[in-house]
Parts: structure tokens; sequence; C-alpha cells
């Protein structure tokens, strides 16, 4: 990272970036205000920055770089913030069980490091969320809980 880019600068939004997307701060205070009013849940962002994190600090592209901090710069520079709390949390195109949910946000979250690290293209966020938008039938349909009373899927 260079040296005039600091983790605070890029967490408050003081970088060159697409407009909306470069104040995580901001993001992150208004996807709280989203969970706490429960308009979204919580179980998309948690799942999708988590899987974010573990993979970017397990398996980071820059062998040389430190893993904290590799992470940390994976996490705020991009449209991150914005997709985990706004995009991929929309009604129409997110899975209505919370299985599922968790399902979709580590689906995003591993698709999402994938096109950065190997993708021609480098902010994999909206292609990821997209590409998951595709499975949210199957998600929605295999993940469902059973009905009290009802038989499982494995039991005949």
């Amino acid at each position: 990272m260079p040296e005039n880019i600091s983790f605070a600068n890029l967490f408050l939004g003081r970088i060159g970036g697409c407009i909306g997307e470069i104040s995580s701060l901001l993001l992150l205070i208004g996807g709280l205000y989203l969970i706490a009013r429960r308009v979204i849940s919580p179980l998309i962002p948690l799942s999708y920055l988590g899987t974010v994190a573990l993979i970017t600090f397990f398996l980071p592209k820059i062998e040389s770089a430190v893993a904290w901090e590799f992470m940390l710069v994976e996490l705020l520079t991009g449209g991150l913030f914005l997709a985990a709390f706004f995009m991929a949390t929309d009604y129409v195109t997110s899975p209505s069980n919370p299985k599922g949910r968790v399902v979709y946000g580590v689906g995003c979250g591993v698709l999402t490091v994938f096109i950065r690290y190997y993708g021609g293209y480098p902010e994999g966020v909206s292609f990821a969320v997209l590409i998951m938008n595709l499975f949210v039938w199957y998600l929605d349909r295999y993940a469902k809980p059973v009905r009290f009373g009802g038989e499982s899927r494995g039991k005949k």
C-alpha cells in the first residue's frame, strides 16, 4: 500500500473512487441502521464480509504482504460494503430463509475474491452478486426449513 494512503483514509473515504462506495464508515453506519430497524437481515452482510475477510487473510494475493493489512485493504477498497449492505440484501433478489441467506453471502464472498484475484476486472463485487442471484431460486427451494410436524427431505 502506498505511504500516502492509510487505513484511516480508506475507512473514512479520503481517497479517490466511485461515488457511493469510498466511505466505508458511512456505508457501515447505513447498514447497521438498516439492521437495527430490521429492514435487512444481518446474515447476508456478515457472511459476505466474513468470507472475504477469511479468504483474503489466509490466502493473500501478494505473498509478501502482511496478512491482516492485505485483508483490511481488500475489505475497505472497492464496493464491498456497498454490495454487502445494500445490493446483496435486496428483497427481490436475495433468499428468503436463513440458511439460504448464509449460503448466498458465502457464495458472494467467494466469487468476489475469485474475480478480484483471477478476473480481468479489478472489482468483482457486482458480478458476484449478479451470479449469485442466479442461484437464489435453488437456495430458496433446497434450503427451506422443514415445517413443524413435516418430514425432512432425507427421511422416507
